[in-house]
């Protein structure tokens, strides 16, 4: 008796079957880490209520059009420090963005300040006009000003704010 309804159980659940259900997958999320006054977990929801941003890129005498928005306005609401804030030991900031896949990029928090250097980098969720997703990943960093495109970061699951001096 028992052995039986061990075998419907495992029948019911597919497993016998050779066969597991599908799982609901989660929403897809970003995670805004370490040393940071407010950690984050955003959705593509949160970021759609966030002040919206706009870039184009070409390659290949393609145009690309990412919307999302500005990383700087991510980090400012985990409370990484900007603008006047952002001297001394605060300097010795970095972001380390890291995909699925363990593809991993750094950045200089000077590098992430619009009131540093003049290179706005977008934390994208569509593209096209169209959700990210598939190979690209529900997120994406697009670097626009960079020659190369190898810090445009896909599949974004990540983003760790390490201050070296403390």
């Amino acid at each position: 008796m028992y052995t039986r309804r061990c075998l419907l159980s495992l029948v019911a659940s597919g497993i016998l079957a050779g066969t597991l259900l599908p799982a609901q997958d989660a929403p897809a999320t970003i995670q805004v880490t370490g040393d940071v006054k407010k950690p984050l977990t955003l959705s593509a929801d949160d970021l759609g209520k966030m002040p919206r941003a706009t870039v184009k890129t070409t390659n290949n005498d393609k145009e690309t059009v990412y919307e999302g928005v500005w990383l700087h306005n991510v980090l400012n609401r985990a409370g990484v420090p900007e603008g006047e804030e952002l001297r001394g030991k605060a300097l010795s900031t970095y972001v380390l963005a890291s995909a699925q896949d363990g593809y991993q990029v750094v950045f200089s928090i000077g590098e992430l300040d619009p009131s540093f250097i003049d290179n706005e980098i977008l934390l994208a969720d569509t593209v096209n006009g169209k959700a990210l997703s598939g190979t690209q990943g529900r997120f994406r960093l697009v670097v626009p000003k960079d020659k190369p495109g190898a810090r445009s970061v896909r599949m974004l699951t990540k983003i760790e704010v390490v201050q070296v001096r403390k």
